[in-house]
């Protein structure tokens, strides 16, 4: 027992003299991109033979570029990091089947009807400063993009993570926020979200220095037809504000090809065997 005596409990008033009235809100919400993230993507045997892919075509990687949205000049400006555009028929049917899946989830409606894809490698120092997916699409509103993560076991880099900003939406227009959420590089994990969100990959180390230890990703950008929409229920539509505050990084001209050489292809129509739905709730009796 406490010593001290027991007494009521009555609740002290905040007057206006500690705290002013305010005439008006001044808030403005901050609000996280949706994102989607599924574990052994590929499995085991596929993801150690795509990494080995990877490490034996260390000659034709080149570095990766950036487009300035205003005067379309290609540059190194805000990214270290090697580039190599691939296609792969298997990887595209994997993203085929879990689609309709990861739209469910996101709140996206839009038709997909192509990949755009590149395999990185990110070695010491490697990073890609601020920015969004505007130059890979031609509607920044409707796109995807989605990140395949691959490295060694155990792991020969440090940093390397995914940033993906929250948006805040204020004054009528939309901006990206101070605060973000991290996404680590986990080996044969892929992330899909807006491509109109704004994320960085903060700066990675490699204390070996070989090519084999380095942070490898296959990057997809995923584009189509139609409006981006959300359920008709769902209380907050975040895919046009997200657009919003992408709309000055989008290239002010159609751009006819990619900026690191990567070509698209068409996406192919999921497999009704093999595609990804959400589990059915359980439901006590």
């Amino acid at each position: 027992m406490s010593g001290y005596a027991m007494e009521s409990a009555t609740p002290a008033e905040i007057g206006t003299q500690a705290l002013p009235p305010s005439d008006q809100w001044s808030t403005a919400p901050v609000v996280p991109a949706p994102v989607c993230r599924f574990e052994n993507f590929l499995g085991a045997e596929r993801a150690a033979t795509l990494l080995s892919y990877a490490i034996s075509r260390e000659a034709d990687f080149h570095a990766g570029t950036v487009l300035d949205p205003l005067s379309g000049q290609v540059s190194h400006k805000g990214r270290s990091s090697l580039v190599l555009p691939v296609t792969s028929s298997v990887f595209s049917a994997h993203l085929a089947d879990c689609l309709p899946l990861v739209q469910e989830v996101l709140g996206h409606r839009a038709a997909l009807t192509q990949t755009l894809t590149v395999l990185t490698s990110h070695g010491e120092g490697g990073h890609y400063g601020i920015h969004t997916d505007a130059s890979r699409v031609r509607d920044v509103g409707t796109a995807l993009s989605a990140v395949y993560y691959l490295h060694r076991t155990p792991r020969g880099f440090g940093g390397g993570q995914l940033r993906l900003y929250d948006t805040l939406l204020a004054d009528g227009g939309a901006r990206p926020a101070e605060s973000y959420r991290t996404i680590e590089p986990e080996h044969d994990t892929i992330v899909f979200f807006p491509a109109g969100a704004f994320h960085e990959v903060v700066p990675s180390t490699c204390p070996s220095g070989h090519f084999a230890d380095h942070r490898f990703t296959l990057t997809t950008w995923i584009s189509g037809t139609g409006p981006a929409a959300t359920e008709s229920g769902d209380p907050f539509r975040i895919w046009p504000w997200l657009a919003h505050a992408a709309e000055r990084t989008r290239p002010l001209a159609d751009v006819e090809h990619d900026h690191d050489g990567a070509s698209p292809i068409a996406l192919p129509a999921a497999d009704p065997a093999t595609r990804l739905t959400l589990p059915t709730p359980r439901r006590t009796p």
